[in-house]
């Protein structure tokens, strides 16, 4: 969930507090849950739609993975190259359109199944499946890795 957050918000700061409100708005509303469906799909339902919610209230800087500040200590431990690499696809993945960053997170990094992410984000699987594809042929052209 918190892999999800981060991804959606950009830092793990905002990450944390939209994990947060997410756990508050589902323990007020526990009763909404039905039992025999999936607990997990609910909860990132709640936080899709809390970051919604959000983003039309603020708009957001767009962020890299580490904060500026912080570049002193990158690669200190030999890791230079994955910590780069990593920042790059992270600000790659801000560049996205919300709704295929969203498809690319449940799929690719959360390792959701398309059923399973549509019904999250509230779109036929074929939707997300076009989401999905254009949001990685799209990262893949920003990291410079011909498809």
């Amino acid at each position: 969930m918190r892999r999800f957050a981060i991804g959606l918000s950009g830092n793990p700061s905002d990450g944390d507090d939209l994990c947060q409100m997410t756990i508050e708005r589902a323990l007020a509303n526990r009763s909404r849950w039905e039992e025999g469906t999936r607990l997990d799909s609910w909860m990132y339902r709640i936080m899709r739609n809390i970051w919604i919610d959000e983003g039309r209230k603020t708009t957001r800087s767009l962020q890299t993975f580490v904060a500026e500040e912080a570049g002193v200590g990158v690669g200190g431990d030999g890791a230079q190259e994955a910590a780069v690499e990593l920042s790059n696809v992270d600000r790659a993945m801000q560049k996205l359109p919300e709704d295929q960053r969203e498809a690319v997170l449940l799929v690719m990094v959360e390792g959701y199944a398309y059923k399973e992410a549509a019904e999250i984000v509230g779109c036929p699987v074929g939707t997300l499946n076009s989401r999905l594809v254009r949001g990685r042929d799209a990262l893949m052209a920003m990291l410079g890795e011909a498809s």
